[in-house]
């Protein structure tokens, strides 16, 4: 796959967790009442963004009645509804929100992507799937010219450093841990910022953990690291 187009297509056809291949099309087959007038991508959902970004996002997984439903990262969901409005606010994305394939939501020299592409029950991949889906988060950054990753999470920044490392970044010994804020440099291929931010999940935002604010400020970081 020698381009993100012919990726993207790859990723969309794969079966390889059974778990999650069932999971994801019951979901997509039952699906929830507010939804149920609209038909559920119900299929691994590959990144979204311009193909020459020198930005990425990686969060975790599909949410079941978000991309999973939508067929576009973080859409459809309340975590969607927090990442792109930061987007937007630091001039990442055109609009502050991202509701379906079709909106004209454009982004702008960020891709969002994730180290799982189906959606897991109770939002929690197995090691096996996490593993399993790894070939196609590494075949994507290889494609990218990234200069810094924001990831949204422990587990995308447990998922990302293994890939990073095979791809001939040097991860130092003992890894880098996951933190709120936290900036690593590494050194490789290229110089390769990598910036950590809590998930933009409800758990967080509800509570206050994460503020609209505190995206924003990793962002606009991120944005300044990567030369946008």
């Amino acid at each position: 796959m020698s381009d993100l187009a012919s990726l993207d297509l790859q990723v969309t056809r794969c079966r390889a967790c059974p778990r999650l291949v069932a999971w994801r099309e019951e979901v997509a087959r039952v699906k929830r009442a507010a939804f149920a007038d609209q038909e559920y991508w119900g299929r691994p959902v590959p990144g979204f963004g311009p193909a020459d970004a020198p930005l990425a996002i990686v969060g975790l997984a599909p949410a079941a009645h978000g991309a999973n439903r939508t067929g576009r990262m973080f859409t459809g969901d309340r975590s969607g509804d927090v990442l792109y409005a930061a987007l937007h606010a630091v001039g990442l994305a055109s609009q502050p929100t991202s509701t379906h394939l079709g909106d004209g939501l454009e982004l702008h020299g960020v891709r969002i992507t994730a180290p799982v592409r189906c959606a897991p029950p109770a939002n929690k991949p197995t090691p096996r799937e996490r593993d399993n889906c790894r070939p196609w988060l590494a075949r994507e950054l290889s494609l990218l010219p990234v200069r810094a990753i924001v990831v949204l999470g422990a587990f995308g920044w447990q998922a990302l450093l293994p890939v990073l490392s095979e791809a001939g970044w040097h991860v130092p010994t003992p890894r880098p841990r996951f933190g709120h804020g936290v900036e690593v440099e590494l050194a490789g291929p290229r110089p390769l910022h990598l910036l950590g931010c809590y998930h933009v999940s409800q758990q967080n935002t509800f509570t206050g953990k994460l503020t609209p604010a505190m995206v924003e400020t990793v962002l606009a970081r991120a944005k300044e690291l990567a030369g946008l």
